[in-house]
Order: C-alpha cells, then sequence, then structure tokens
C-alpha cells in the first residue's frame, strides 16, 4: 500500500485582516496575525519548494496609516479671560461708589491699630496680649479693605496715616476711648453693609462689623477687670 506525502494546507490569514480592517479600517490589522501569516508562509513556501509544488501567493502589505493633523487651540481673546470684564458681579460699579468711605475705613483702621499699640506700653501685663491681638485684627482689616479697593479699582491705595507719637493718657479712661472707638467702627460698618448694593462688599462690611464689636466687648471686659482693682 502506497503512502501518499501530502503537503499540509497553509492556513490563509489575510481573511483575518479583512476582518479587521472592516471592524476597525483606522487601526493596524489582527496583532500578531499578519507576522504569523508571513511565517506560515515562508514555512510553506520552502517545503513546497523541497516538493516541487508552487509556492503560495504572498500577502499583500498592509499600507500604512496617515498621521491625522492635530488640531490647532484657539486663542481665547484677552477681553474673555477671567477677570476682564469692566463690570464685573462682586467689587465692580456698585462697589465703587462707596471708595471714598473704604479709603476712610483704612486710615481709621490703622490709625485705631497705633492706639492700642501705644496703650500696650502702659497697660498692665495681664491686659497686653488681648490689646496686641486687637491690634493684629485692625491691620488685618486694613489689609482687607486694600485688597477691596484694588479689586474694585485696579490701583494700590495709599492712605494717610499720621507717623507722631501717641500718648494715650491714663489706663481707665483710654480703655473707654478705645470701647467707643470700637463700637462705633462696628456700626458704621453694619450701615455701610446695609448701604452697598455689591454684595461681597456688603459681606465684607459684615464681617468686619462682627470683628469690630467683639473688639469693644474685649475692652469692656479689660474695663470691668481695672476697676474692680
Amino acid at each position: 500500500m502506497e503512502h501518499t506525502t501530502q503537503t499540509p494546507e497553509v492556513y490563509d490569514f489575510r481573511q483575518y485582516d479583512r476582518i479587521w480592517q472592516r471592524v476597525a479600517p483606522n487601526l493596524e490589522p489582527y496583532p500578531g496575525m499578519a507576522s504569523q501569516a508571513v511565517s506560515v508562509q515562508q514555512t510553506a513556501s520552502v517545503r513546497s519548494e523541497a516538493s516541487g509544488l508552487p509556492a503560495a501567493p504572498a500577502m499583500p502589505a498592509v499600507p500604512a496609516q496617515p498621521e491625522v493633523p492635530a488640531v490647532p487651540v484657539p486663542a481665547i481673546p484677552e477681553s474673555q479671560l477671567p477677570g476682564a470684564e469692566r463690570n464685573p458681579c462682586c467689587m465692580g460699579s456698585e462697589a465703587a461708589e462707596l471708595l471714598e468711605v473704604i479709603t476712610g475705613y483704612i486710615e481709621a483702621a490703622l490709625s485705631d491699630r497705633r492706639y492700642l499699640l501705644a496703650l500696650v506700653r502702659q497697660a498692665p501685663s495681664w491686659a497686653r496680649k488681648d490689646l496686641r491681638d486687637m491690634a493684629a485684627d485692625l491691620q488685618n482689616q486694613a489689609r482687607r479693605l486694600m485688597a477691596a479697593h484694588y479689586l474694585i479699582t485696579g490701583q494700590r491705595c495709599r492712605p494717610s496715616v499720621s507717623t507722631e507719637r501717641i500718648y494715650a493718657g491714663r489706663w481707665c479712661p483710654a480703655l473707654r476711648e478705645r470701647y467707643h472707638a470700637a463700637a462705633c467702627s462696628g456700626f458704621n460698618y453694619a450701615r455701610s453693609a446695609e448701604d452697598s448694593l455689591d454684595p461681597c462688599l456688603a459681606k465684607l462690611f459684615r464681617e468686619l462689623s462682627e470683628e469690630s464689636y467683639a473688639h469693644a466687648e474685649t475692652l469692656m471686659g479689660l474695663l470691668q477687670r481695672s476697676l474692680q482693682g
């Protein structure tokens, strides 16, 4: 009985490439199939030459996909950048009507701070920390108001503050004077908050009003302790 030697059939992997291109035409052919098909076909070609059979047709090369050009990002006009609005919803034209009031509050806060620091020099040791804390609060109030001024105008505020040496006077009368100054500041801030049509500026005035009234309560507490002694 004769045994016929048959050449193993070469599987055509090109059908995978055709299927893959129909499913995702923008991607490469099915991973690994093209190289695997070339390897198998080379093996079949060697066997065909050895057996005298015609070699299988070569697989067509897969064309390279063209590169997609980058889409340029359009530049944003300077007039549309954040903060470039001529009349923003906060710290805009409504707040500009109170610029003179803001400048007055800045100068008053810095002046009151100088009085408190002068009072520290003649205050009892137990009262000095409270006075320094209130002086620091007043400096912070002035900075917040200067920031609001800059948001409204775009220019630095340069307040006018006297640099002359301050003499606070006797302890209890000085506390009484500072109490009324703090309470009046709280009242004036609250009234400005009601008058302002700018929501952000009104909020700032309310916060400064509460802080000023808190200073008045602290000064009253210092006065109470001093009168008991």
